[in-house]
């Protein structure tokens, strides 16, 4: 498998309290130059006029959600062409991914990203609500990415990602966060840096976003030599495993017993967050049935690492619970990897949130949000 160099990650210093929004990129045709917390409660008035439709391009009038791959909007003329990317090469074919029963689920998670961000690209952005609720998130992961793609590559400062955060893609804060990290993976930079006014805790997920588009694209230098990217502190690379984490759920296409294997591979001190990772891609994405969801819990216990995992499966259920919408396969998942009902698992990433007060914004803050989640499932469990 061809993958892209690794890159190095680091932030700015934090600033207003909106989340910013950055988009997915998978598999760009062509790129250019140097690629839970709290419930939001409102549906969104208005998209950015970064992200709104091309100037006369007619409305389609949508009676049902669509599927990603009925998302298609008209590739633009002029330098954004470049920036368009191919639905083809998120396939876990051409990838090389481990094939199984959840291929047709997990593969429709990349396409959803993928649409998302040539929405965006080709200022169609109001299309995303148009899909599925279900894969609708991993629609404005894209979206996150497109947008901080073009904030960086215009110098707008993130004009664009503020605002689709503060319109069209506020119940998807966590998603847009992460398609950041991706955005800036596709171009070789460091996580949030050209960003400003991003939401000063969740401005950390870049770098679980910067992770798994890294393990995503260069599954052999990331999963296989087990690489990261250079310039990471503790904290930095903690976040970026909890994002390859969330790979190796789609690179072994949800197959409990694979994953296991690949975690066990890696060194004891990366496991932790790669946990962590597995949980929020098996609650969030699913592919996996409930006895097979029990058996990783197991696995995960046996491994010393229970707690993460649960960790991770408790930011899905907060992620799926702001946006309104909880699938079926969500709701089965949390009882089998955090032990509680989704309303329950997340509640405790929002308790865990307040805990932290008013001024959380630093990389041992965003630690301490996750020991919070742990710690409440810890004393649960004892209980």
């Amino acid at each position: 498998m061809k993958t892209p160099a690794g890159t190095s990650a680091e932030t700015d210093a934090p600033v207003p309290e909106r989340p910013a929004a950055v988009a997915e990129g998978d598999g760009v045709t062509a790129a250019p130059g140097p690629e839970e917390g709290t419930r939001v409660p409102e549906t969104p008035e208005k998209t950015s006029r970064e992200c709104e439709e091309a100037p006369g391009a007619p409305k389609p009038a949508v009676s049902r959600p669509i599927a990603p791959s009925e998302l298609r909007p008209a590739r633009p003329r002029g330098p954004s062409r470049l920036l368009w990317q191919n639905p083809a090469r998120v396939g876990f074919g051409p990838r090389r991914f481990r094939l199984g029963p959840a291929r047709s689920r997990l593969e429709s998670a990349g396409q959803a990203c993928v649409a998302g961000y040539n929405a965006v690209i080709a200022g169609r952005t109001e299309r995303i609500d148009d899909l599925h609720e279900e894969v609708r998130g991993f629609a404005y992961e894209g979206a996150g990415m497109a947008c901080a793609t073009l904030d960086v590559l215009t110098a707008t400062g993130g004009r664009r990602l503020r605002s689709l955060l503060s319109g069209q893609g506020m119940l998807y804060p966590h998603l847009i966060h992460l398609g950041t990290g991706r955005a800036y993976a596709r171009l070789r930079m460091r996580p949030m840096w050209g960003i400003r006014s991003v939401h000063p805790l969740l401005r950390w997920l870049a770098f679980d976003g910067f992770g798994f588009h890294q393990a995503f694209f260069s599954a052999d230098r990331t999963i296989g030599r087990q690489r990261t990217a250079g310039l990471l502190d503790r904290t930095r690379r903690a976040i970026f495993d909890q994002g390859v984490g969330r790979t190796l759920w789609l690179h072994e296409c949800a197959g409990v017993d694979d994953v296991v294997r690949r975690v066990a591979e890696f060194p004891a001190g990366r496991r932790a967050d790669l946990w962590s990772g597995v949980g929020l891609a098996a609650v969030y994405a699913g592919g996996a049935s409930v006895p097979d969801l029990e058996r990783l819990g197991a696995a995960a216990a046996e491994d010393g690492f229970r707690a993460h995992l649960v960790q991770g499966g408790a930011f899905a259920c907060a992620f799926r619970l702001i946006s309104g919408t909880v699938p079926a396969h969500t709701a089965a998942a949390a009882p089998a990897v955090c032990g509680a009902e989704v309303d329950e698992a997340g509640h405790w990433t929002d308790a865990a949130l307040i805990a932290l007060g008013h001024n959380a914004h630093s990389g041992d803050h965003y630690q301490a949000w996750r020991a919070g989640i742990r710690k409440t499932w810890a004393r649960r469990n004892r209980g």
